[in-house]
């Protein structure tokens, strides 16, 4: 019951850690430093398989935009037969 508060805790002004100018560098050299960490993570595709991914996106995107086309012009024509334009 007769504890005594002996260091456990820092003084209340400095709970944040200093002034706001140092926490916020403090914080941007946090932030660039995680941010290059993951880069160091990252495994970059070869040259071949960049060349089948864009291939890839490149067919896919055209098949969609076919896809897209065929259902417009059959919408359009659905749309003429039933107003009757």
């Amino acid at each position: 019951m007769g504890q005594t508060r002996t260091g456990s805790r820092p003084a209340k002004g400095r709970e944040s850690g200093g002034n706001p100018i140092s926490r916020l560098f403090g914080a941007v050299g946090l932030f660039v430093s995680q941010i290059l960490d993951e880069l160091r993570k990252v495994v970059r595709p070869t040259r071949n398989e960049l060349w089948n991914y864009t291939l890839v996106v490149i067919v896919f995107v055209t098949v969609m935009m076919a896809l897209v086309s065929a259902l417009d012009l059959g919408f359009s024509k659905l749309v003429a037969l039933v107003l009757g334009s």
